[in-house]
């Protein structure tokens, strides 16, 4: 069962190194602050001192676990790398918060990793079966582990981590830092965004461009789908993809997952949303007064429509932005009150018309029987819902928490049956043959698996989000 009837991603990552001087702590900060919408429930930074790595992390939000007090006291250093997570795999606690850390043989070494593995329960066991120790839960420790075995056997950091991407299968764009070195890698598919900047003579890498924005960086390139990127004194080695299959980046970050300021692999997201709409509204024109995007990633595909169709563009929905984590709610009827708190209707743009709400996409559908019911209240005439999603009928594996097709609306009803669910006066979807329309002139090959249920890679053999979990009364 999904928290609150949306997508989840599962993390974002960032990495500065400093070429002279210090000072990356604020970087960090700033940046994770940036990338907080791609994950809430825990985050952390790695300082790199001369050499030392100290990590800092916890369950939380970035301004709940990095207070002032608390930066304050971090080290600072001449390289940091950090993350704010998501869990798709394993529980939320403590240990599994990221950036990992590991000491080996070699060395040192922390590494924040964005996506999930296809085969990390394969690798797992068979680590395990060898006698190694697992202290968490997520698939981001077997690759960990993965490098630091190849580790043992290589003459560099850079060479293990390239021998480890022979063996890990499934998304994973990283940052990873040695005692001297900074890595950055995506997996040969590209799922998951990951991009390069500059701070000065500062190198950064980052889930999304919004994040260097943040910290006043300049956006360099995107990192190739199969590449990796080092960075040490002796400068930037990027070495060609690995296997390089074409781009498989996950479609739901044009559609929901990223900020709209951010540009990925040469998209902006804000136009690509904006396409989204004008799309819609070509393929579900509607006789209404108003039109109106459900908060956030609902409004720039609700101003696509209004451009497109003439219709006009109001805001009908107002989100409460200080409502924190509402949303982790153990109960229905809870969960329904935090619907209430986080949004509420605009009666003066709703009362009396005949509303299109735009939102991004629907996973169980309750959500949007509630917001619908909110718009009524409010006044509204009419309620017609256009998503800028196809049906959501498929799991995803490779970093969002729909791991099962039971709880899919789209998998048990018509799109005329949904509509009557949610109590709309009709209902449209985005067509699958519009989705590569999103990227424009870049025409970027996406994943569209839980659309269509067709992979770039093979689904994993254990699919249960929490599949490393151990119940106590099994443990001897």
């Amino acid at each position: 069962m999904y928290k609150d009837d949306k997508l989840h991603e599962e993390c974002g990552v960032f990495g500065i190194y400093r070429r002279s001087g210090e000072g990356v702590v604020a970087e960090s900060y700033h940046a994770l602050y940036a990338l907080q919408h791609r994950g809430q429930e825990s985050c952390g930074i790695a300082v790199n001192t001369d050499g030392v790595i100290q990590c800092h992390k916890d369950v939380g939000l970035v301004t709940e676990v990095f207070t002032a007090d608390r930066l304050s006291r971090i080290p600072e250093g001449q390289m940091a790398i950090g993350h704010c997570r998501y869990g798709t795999t394993g529980t939320q606690n403590s240990a599994n918060a990221q950036p990992l850390f590991v000491n080996h043989l070699k060395g040192a070494m922390a590494l924040c990793h964005n996506g999930n593995l296809t085969n990390a329960a394969e690798l797992r066991q068979q680590y395990e079966m060898n006698g190694a120790i697992f202290h968490a839960t997520s698939d981001s420790e077997v690759i960990a582990y993965t490098i630091t075995q190849q580790r043992i056997n290589s003459n560099s950091i850079e060479d293990a981590v390239r021998a480890a991407m022979e063996i890990i299968e499934g998304a994973y764009s990283m940052v990873i830092m040695s005692a001297t070195k900074m890595i950055a890698v995506r997996d040969p598919h590209g799922f998951r965004p990951l991009c390069m900047g500059r701070l000065g003579e500062d190198i950064l890498f980052a889930s999304e461009t919004c994040a260097l924005d943040a910290v006043g960086a300049t956006f360099v390139r995107d990192i190739l789908p199969g590449e990796m990127v080092v960075v040490s004194r002796e400068g930037i080695q990027a070495w060609p993809p690995l296997r390089r299959e074409g781009s498989g980046l996950c479609v739901f970050e044009f559609i929901y997952f990223a900020r709209p300021d951010s540009v990925i692999d040469g998209v902006s997201v804000h136009e690509a949303r904006i396409r989204a709409g004008r799309l819609l509204a070509k393929s579900h024109p509607v006789d209404a007064d108003v039109v109106i995007g459900a908060p956030d990633s609902g409004l720039d595909a609700a101003l696509g429509y209004s451009y497109e169709s003439g219709i006009p563009y109001g805001i009908g929905l107002v989100k409460n932005k200080y409502i924190g984590r509402t949303f982790i709610q153990p109960k229905q009827e809870q969960r329904r009150d935090s619907v209430r708190i986080k949004l509420n209707a605009v009666r003066a743009t709703v009362q009396g018309k005949r509303v299109i709400m735009v939102d991004d996409s629907i996973v169980r559908g309750t959500t949007s029987a509630r917001v619908v019911r909110i718009l009524r209240e409010a006044g509204a005439k009419e309620v017609h819902v256009i998503f800028s999603a196809p049906p959501f009928r498929h799991p995803c594996w490779f970093g969002t928490d729909i791991d099962s097709e039971e709880h899919l609306i789209a998998n048990h009803h018509s799109e005329e049956e949904i509509g009557k669910i949610i109590g709309a006066d009709s209902i449209g979807f985005l067509r699958m043959e519009d989705l590569d329309k999103l990227t424009g002139e870049m025409h970027l090959a996406l994943c569209k698996g839980c659309f269509n249920g067709e992979y770039p890679v093979a689904p994993p053999a254990k699919t249960e989000k929490h599949k490393f979990e151990i119940p106590l009364r099994t443990r001897e």
